[in-house]
């Protein structure tokens, strides 16, 4: 397999990206410890939910006072999307229980952006496997490096109170290319800082899901183009 010169680039892409992953897992598991988080804690997380998204809204929303429940919400929410990355990469990940488990837990958006980015079974399922592990390896040691860190330093002094935003900031600009999506992302923040003087920390961050109601197809549109 490695004499192929396509799958060694593959493989190196790979591994750099999870290696890109790790280095920002080092500011969750600061942040993490800073929220009130043990470096156990913050381990664990890293361990059993991996998914960077759902695990820096949930720290976020308790560093920030919220309730468990909204903390929850929010991070549950975010995690949906890997239910669909699941259906999406089912028909290519093929064989027992036990490694489809696995690779249930390793359905990330790197692992399937590299996955559907090949045009062959083999280099589909390698570019699958080799991210999702490479990413779950260096995810834990970055969370743990840093919440080690988390108990030595203060995140404001060196600005890494700013990394939940970053991230979010980092996630959502390369999707805002059409008209469906930006509405989508205006209508969540307006609702988002409109409610944050009313309502408990963490609902506003729920709240504004009601943006993706912008990208439900319209069932006349639909009808129109097939009827076309």
């Amino acid at each position: 397999m490695l004499r192929d010169p396509r799958m060694r680039q593959v493989i190196s892409a790979c591994i750099t990206l999870g290696f890109a992953v790790g280095v920002f897992a080092i500011s969750f598991g600061v942040s993490a410890v800073s929220a009130g988080a043990s470096v156990a804690q913050a381990c664990a997380m890293s361990l059993l939910v991996f998914t960077g998204a759902s695990q820096f809204s949930l720290v976020s929303v308790i560093g920030s006072g919220g309730t468990p429940a909204s903390a929850f919400g929010g991070a549950a929410l975010l995690a949906a999307r890997n239910g669909v990355y699941g259906l999406a990469m089912a028909p290519h990940l093929q064989g027992s229980l036990g490694k489809r488990l696995v690779a249930a837990q390793l359905t990330i958006d790197e692992s399937t952006a590299m996955a559907v980015a090949q045009d062959d079974p083999a280099h589909r399922r390698a570019a699958f496997w080799v991210t999702g592990l490479s990413v779950y390896l260096f995810w834990n040691v970055g969370t743990f490096i840093g919440a080690e860190l988390g108990t030595a330093i203060d995140p404001m002094k060196y600005g890494l109170d700013a990394a939940f935003p970053a991230a979010f900031v980092a996630i959502l600009f390369p999707v805002l290319k059409d008209r469906v999506s930006r509405w989508a992302a205006i209508t969540g923040a307006v609702v988002c800082l409109a409610l944050i003087p009313f309502v408990p920390v963490g609902i506003p961050i729920l709240a504004a899901t009601v943006g993706v109601l912008f990208g439900i197809p319209d069932p006349v549109d639909d009808a129109s183009k097939v009827a076309a």
